[in-house]
């Protein structure tokens, strides 16, 4: 049904429940000329009068008895139609779409997920796990979580987690074998895992800051990966040095199983966040994710096994 003859539809189904062209002009929020004037158009274009009318009383012709009966239940279903649509935007209800890269899932929003499901029975929750960092729009994602270095100028973005240490790691077992690092530098004698980034193909680099120092060291090592976990794995296992996140690796060195290195050099991300495309009619669903993982104390949960070495 064209925008025209939708109009012309409920403006005669006005009339025809009110029998009245200035109730029905108030109800539509129009004038009772503008009003009669599409009715006429209406008939018109129809070809037949619907309504008898003089200055005192509105009457319907048996055309317009029969166009009345079945226009009736059009626009019910349409406004039922409309109705099913707005309970999306008043309400948490429907399918939920999120693309997050791995880390993020397992570790930030993963944990959450029983929490969430259960405060908002009605919503649908998708996530989809993708380090190459693709287009949410074109996959027809609501929204998407990643490192705000990554995240394009007209996206709406709503922090996660604040600046994020990354630290060098190392097995008890791979220092029974070689001799800590004391500076950044010494890493070039050292076998270290690298994670090459799935999105654009690179290896990531290895940045420590200390003191309002900067350094850059370009590390060796016999193994690359492109997954963040297996480079976890990697390191745990005594193959070499790992350059990793500190929520990642903060259980393990609490537990003993992972040693920090080079003291207070570290390197950063400037944090976590959730993005979108626009701040127009955000589906209640995504409105729903968005106020409950700001109201998580994400840092504390993450970091709550840390060990004072830390520190």
């Amino acid at each position: 049904m064209r925008g025209t003859q939708f109009a012309e539809l409920s403006a005669f189904v006005a009339v025809a429940e009110h029998r009245n062209f200035t109730k029905a002009a108030a109800q539509l929020g129009v004038s009772p000329s503008t009003l009669s004037q599409t009715i006429r158009s209406f008939e018109e274009r129809l070809g037949v009068r619907l309504l008898n009318r003089t200055t005192r009383s509105v009457a319907l012709t048996e055309a317009g008895e029969q166009l009345f009966g079945n226009a009736q239940s059009v626009l019910d279903g349409i406004g039922k139609a409309i109705e099913s649509v707005n309970s999306f935007r008043d309400k948490p209800i429907g399918t939920l779409r999120l693309s997050m890269p791995r880390v993020s899932a397992v570790a930030l929003v993963g944990p959450l997920l029983p929490q969430f499901l259960a405060e908002f029975p009605e919503i649908k929750l998708e996530m989809n796990i993708d380090d190459s960092h693709s287009d949410i729009v074109g996959g027809r994602f609501d929204a998407g979580i990643r490192l705000g270095e990554r995240i394009e100028k007209d996206m709406i973005a709503v922090r996660l987690l604040d600046r994020i240490r990354v630290m060098s790691v190392a097995s008890p077992a791979y220092l029974e074998r070689h001799p800590a690092p004391a500076a950044p530098e010494d890493l070039h004698a050292h076998n270290c895992v690298r994670l090459r980034w799935d999105w654009d193909g690179s290896i990531q680099p290895w940045v420590f800051e200390n003191a309002g120092r900067r350094l850059e060291v370009p590390v060796d090592g016999s193994l690359i990966l492109n997954d963040i976990y297996l480079v976890l794995n990697a390191v745990l296992d005594g193959i070499g040095i790992g350059y990793l996140t500190e929520f990642i690796v903060s259980k393990h060195v609490a537990d003993g199983e992972l040693v920090p290195l080079l003291g207070e050099w570290w390197g950063h991300f400037s944090g976590v966040y959730l993005y979108y495309p626009s701040r127009r009619q955000v589906p209640g669903a995504l409105r729903a994710f968005i106020d409950f993982m700001r109201n998580q104390s994400l840092e504390t949960s993450l970091l709550k096994d840390r060990s004072t070495k830390l520190s």
